[in-house]
């Protein structure tokens, strides 16, 4: 990000600072750093009191209330999510760059690029990383690979060198970040920032399978969309879906996310959250934003929302990247309760100055904004208290269910269960269908039981936003491997 003029222990000492306070100073309301404003934890803090005092004085209408109030947020989210999947079902809802085209740019055309891989404690899978990058057809002389690693992971260290990295393997540059506090993904590509010249930067995880075209597609997109179009998201898939019954659940929920509701955001100007890997950004734009975000456990998600509020918009482009869905539920619910929090994290930086943005970013897309960062945790999280409130009526508690649903009550909350459920199986079958994955229909069909672990891990992700709000809770890789010859994904157009 700046020209070297210090000595190099003094110039790694600045860029350490840079890459954990940089966005800070820049901006200190836009950084996560702190988890909750003052006046964000006294409302909160007041609500609770004053449902308490209510329920006290006024118990079942104080719940009767609150049901209400849930069923509204449950109607209003699925009809919104059904508007977005509408408008991203047609074929140019999405962008598409041809082979023909991504291999008509001449190298003259093809500007530097800079690939960023932060990887930290994944030994297993550096070998499959220089496969994979490998296999990109770009020029190798305009092609910059920064492998960040942790200075203190000395096994990734050692498996990069055993591999050739920093000797035979010459467009591949091994650097070591510095430990410090936090120790997340976007603080090593924050550092890895000031060493990168490539004009257009893009992420991938160190178990990545990108589409060997997707930097020459993205190169293509670019140079036929409007300047203001900062970023653009590759769509990600997964190499081993028929692992098992959790894998195919993984699948056909990014099948869904980043076919339909993706380009749908698109094409509704909504701010996007972008996936943790895949997007490809225009520097000189990506550093006058400050990069990311280092206390933010979903530095993707907050950094779209950053290019919306600043008049920028991201394009979704029909180039897969395979990865590895986890087939360990322990794994998964770390993973995806990571994701909930950090969702909430993005959510309550960007609410600090709520008319601000409802200005910047108009009223839809400051509710739609609000239902998919915030929405997508909570309503995950009051799944658990509706299945129990069903499972008592099953039960034999029909009078107390009756109390908390008068008439006008319960059937909007009928709809919303019915028509909401219904609504969801039905986005995934489609999805399904037009992704041509005949072989997730059991997973579409079995869903609900995947909607649990869902609940479980948001339950679990509201929790560490209160305990531990930048604490990067680890997902470990190398666990995935492909059941059936022939399963995997066409990575491309």
């Amino acid at each position: 990000m700046t020209e070297p003029t210090l000595d190099p222990e003094s110039q790694e000492a600045e860029w350490l600072h840079y890459a954990v306070h940089g966005l800070r100073e820049k901006d200190p309301m836009a950084s996560a750093s702190v988890a909750f404003l003052p006046w964000q934890r006294n409302t909160a803090i007041g609500a609770v009191l004053l449902i308490a005092v209510c329920a006290v004085f006024f118990r079942m209408a104080t719940f009767t209330v609150l049901v209400g109030l849930c069923t509204a947020i449950y109607l209003v989210a699925i009809l919104d999510r059904i508007l977005i999947f509408k408008r991203g079902m047609p074929r140019d809802a999405i962008m598409r760059v041809d082979d023909e085209r991504a291999l008509a740019l001449t190298d003259d055309e093809l500007p530097p690029y800079t690939i960023l891989v932060p990887a930290y404690g994944e030994p297993e899978v550096v070998g499959d990383l220089l496969g994979a990058l490998g296999g990109l057809n770009y020029p190798r002389d305009k092609m910059q690979v920064l492998l960040l690693l942790e200075e203190d992971d000395d096994p990734t260290i050692d498996a990069a060198r055993a591999a050739g990295i920093g000797g035979a393997i010459d467009y591949v540059t091994m650097v070591l970040v510095p430990e410090a506090q936090p120790r997340t993904k976007p603080k090593a590509c924050n550092y890895g920032m000031f060493l990168a010249t490539g004009d257009i930067v893009t992420i991938y995880d160190a178990e990545d399978i990108p589409d060997p075209l997707q930097l020459r597609r993205v190169v293509a997109a670019f140079s036929e969309l409007p300047d203001t179009v900062a970023c653009i998201q590759a769509k990600l898939s997964f190499h081993n879906a028929r692992q098992n019954l959790l894998t195919a659940w993984f699948t056909m929920d990014y099948g869904l996310w980043f076919g339909y509701l993706l380009p749908g955001l698109m094409r509704s100007t909504s701010p996007i959250p972008l996936g943790g890997t895949s997007n490809h950004f225009k520097r000189p734009i990506l550093e006058d934003l400050g990069a990311w975000d280092p206390y933010n456990v979903t530095e993707d998600a907050d950094l779209g929302v950053r290019l919306a509020v600043h008049g920028y918009s991201t394009a979704v482009l029909d180039s897969t990247t395979l990865e590895e869905a986890n087939p360990d539920p322990i794994n998964w619910v770390r993973q995806r309760s990571r994701w909930y929090k950090g969702y909430l994290q993005s959510w309550l930086v960007h609410v600090r100055r709520p008319v601000q943005l409802w200005r910047d970013i108009g009223p839809v897309s400051f509710l739609r904004f609000t239902l998919f960062l915030a929405g997508t945790p909570i309503i995950a999280c009051l799944n658990l208290v509706f299945w129990f409130i069903s499972l008592s009526w099953f039960l034999g508690q029909p009078a107390l269910i009756g109390q908390l649903f008068p008439s006008y009550v319960y059937f909007p909350a009928l709809i919303s269960l019915i028509i909401g459920n219904a609504a969801t199986i039905y986005m995934n079958l489609l999805a399904c269908r037009e992704n041509n994955r005949p072989d997730l229909i059991w997973a579409c069909l079995t869903v609900p039981l995947y909607w649990v672990m869902m609940s479980i891990a948001s339950t679990k992700g509201c929790y560490q936003l209160i305990r531990q709000p930048s604490y990067w809770e680890k997902t470990f890789h190398g666990l995935g491997h492909s059941a059936a010859a022939g399963e995997t994904e066409e990575a491309g157009s």
